[in-house]
């Protein structure tokens, strides 16, 4: 019970956290355009369900099976999920609140609802992608430098840039420039890895 409250406090902080600068930017710039949530992408995907639906499902698959490789790499250090060691079932519900609210939906608000679409502006999507993408692997992997070495950080930093990448792609291009879908990869991702941290199987 105690890690369930611990994550939903972390969840409350790390979303304002991550939120305050774009909501700041929103009621400054835009705030006479549209809503807040429409301006970040928490909105509908207007697109055919059924494809976008196997665009999440086939990139969700590729990169559950690239984090496999990430996580025999990582292991024995120290990472988001290693409050969930070796809790086995009794770490789910925390792990659900970590994963889709304390990392997920900050992380999409900030780097794809945010910087993404705010870049893409000024300089086009392919520059915005590349660079919200660039600062989504430095921020997942520059933490892991001195406790793995220059090269497997690299690693990270290259394997979470390409996740980045395809999940921005994933939203505008795919989902009319909503961030759920991206939200559902990246949820899904992090529940994966809190269950082999919970269940010991990496």
């Amino acid at each position: 019970m105690n890690l369930i409250i611990s994550k939903l406090i972390s969840s409350v902080i790390q979303i304002i956290l991550f939120t305050i600068i774009p909501f700041i930017w929103w009621l400054i710039t835009a705030r006479k355009e549209c809503s807040f949530l429409k301006w970040i992408g928490l909105k509908k995907a207007e697109v055919s369900k059924n494809k976008t639906m196997l665009w999440i499902v086939c990139i969700s698959a590729a990169f559950l099976i690239l984090s496999v490789v990430i996580l025999i790499f990582l292991k024995g250090v120290e990472t988001a999920t290693s409050d969930f060691s070796s809790l086995g079932m009794s770490a789910i519900p925390a792990i659900l609140i970590y994963a889709i609210f304390n990392t997920a939906l900050p992380e999409e608000i900030l780097f794809r609802g945010f910087l993404l679409k705010r870049i893409s502006n000024r300089f086009g999507f392919n520059a915005g992608n590349a660079i919200q993408a660039l600062l989504f692997g430095l921020m997942h992997g520059i933490m892991f430098i001195s406790s793995v070495g220059v090269l497997l950080a690299i690693i990270v930093i290259l394997f979470t840039g390409a996740i980045g990448w395809f999940m921005g792609y994933t939203n505008e291009k795919k989902a009319d420039g909503s961030i759920l879908p991206s939200w559902c990869i990246h949820a899904i991702a992090n529940i994966f890895s809190g269950i082999c941290s919970a269940f010991s199987l990496f």
